[in-house]
């Protein structure tokens, strides 16, 4: 979270001319419930399935840059899919840098509690293996997006 998945996924549809989609949004689209609310109102293991549904949804479809929530890879089925059927991109930050992006943090569910630099670092850690076989890493702490996307094309090639 907060590494700039929606920003620099729009700039590189954009840039690649490709359809853009964010899968929290399509979610909430579908829902008519904010990620937040959807947390709130159904529980976690509601919203992971209805991810699980949506991304197999999207990657039914090509020629697309697809941003996802950053626990979207945890989910064995999921992993699998965006290994088989897209190019992964991780896009990371120090956990500083995350911890001043999500300011207060009321909009992240996963954040609740006192700690966020511990959650934070508890996420990445738990996530890490899964991260690792990306692709394409990049770290964003002292990027814009202009430049994490000119990195991630520089590392696919323009024909991605």
């Amino acid at each position: 979270m907060a590494v700039g998945k929606s920003a620099v996924g729009r700039r590189l549809a954009r840039r690649l001319k490709r359809r853009f989609v964010d899968l929290d949004k399509a979610i909430e689209k579908a829902e008519g419930l904010k990620i937040r609310e959807i947390f709130t109102a159904k529980g976690e293991p509601y919203f992971r399935e209805r991810e699980k549904q949506m991304l197999s949804e999207v990657l039914s479809k090509r020629g697309q840059v697809i941003a996802t929530g950053g626990g979207v890879v945890m989910d064995d089925d999921n992993f699998r899919m965006l290994q088989d059927k897209s190019v992964m991109v991780c896009l990371q930050a120090r956990t500083d840098v995350l911890l001043r992006r999500v300011g207060s943090g009321k909009q992240r569910p996963l954040l609740k509690g006192a700690d966020k630099g511990k959650r934070i670092a508890d996420l990445l850690q738990e996530r890490e293996k899964r991260y690792s076989s990306a692709q394409v890493m990049i770290d964003t702490s002292d990027l814009g997006v202009d430049d994490v996307v000119e990195k991630i094309i520089g590392q696919l090639g323009p024909e991605i």
